[in-house]
């Protein structure tokens, strides 16, 4: 349940900041903003879903199939960066008397109403530096994916977004595919003309884009780990 963040009714809650499926990190992928590119392409393949209202969404890649997570490793997450809305779990931003204000979804596994986990609030009544720094992360997140929906409408624009199908085979000589994502169509942005190419770059874009075919590198990796883990 989402509520908003008070330190009456929350006053005792704390947050797990371990990883693990037991804390709800069993996902397989997660929205991104354009600013984070250039950390998630280190690790994670970065493509673009559908979000049925003719847009996309730019999301990473942790596993290849519903509910996998090939980067959890016991209590800990094994890539570097986390994007942010992966960090901002169990916030996430709402609003009330026209302004932006802090949630929090009280049913989230990492919720705790014990020992353990992070303090929300200080005995007085004033916000820890885990709740500061949590707060920092949603309204990044806020701003973040505000650019990237303008960022989104130019690869629309300039059709440079193409359906993906990897094509994964077993051991056992059986295959699976991974479809309903879409990547940056890279013939069409070799062929674009020098002043499209100085819009993109005036704009910012051309990094992020070649981040996002960068990132591609990862789907082998990525299909080492969910091959080792069907033996």
């Amino acid at each position: 349940m989402l509520q908003l963040l008070n330190n009456i009714q929350h006053k005792d809650l704390r947050i797990v900041t371990r990883r693990g499926a037991r804390w709800g990190d069993d996902f397989m992928s997660a929205p991104a903003t354009v600013d984070e590119f250039r950390r998630l392409q280190a690790h994670y393949p970065i493509v673009f879903q559908p979000d049925g209202r003719e847009g996309f969404v730019p999301t990473v890649l942790f596993g290849l199939e519903a509910g996998e997570n090939l980067f959890l490793d016991g209590d800990s997450w094994a890539a570097d960066y986390l994007p942010l809305s992966v960090q901002r779990i169990p916030f996430s931003i709402g609003v009330a008397d026209d302004e932006l204000r802090m949630m929090i979804d009280t049913d989230s596994k990492r919720v705790s109403r014990g020992a353990e986990g992070e303090a929300l609030f200080l005995p007085h009544g004033g916000l820890t530096d885990f709740t500061e720094n949590a707060n920092a992360v949603l309204r990044a997140l806020h701003e973040g994916l505000q650019a990237t929906t303008d960022f989104v409408q130019t690869l629309i624009r300039h059709q440079l977004l193409e359906p993906l199908v990897l094509d994964v085979e077993r051991p056992d000589g059986s295959r699976g595919q991974l479809v309903g994502f879409h990547v940056i169509h890279e013939e069409r942005l070799a062929a674009l003309n020098a002043e499209t190419i100085g819009l993109l770059h005036q704009a910012d874009y051309l990094l992020p884009i070649y981040m996002a075919v960068a990132s591609l590198s990862h789907f082998s990796s990525l299909i080492k780990r969910h091959l080792a883990r069907e033996v």
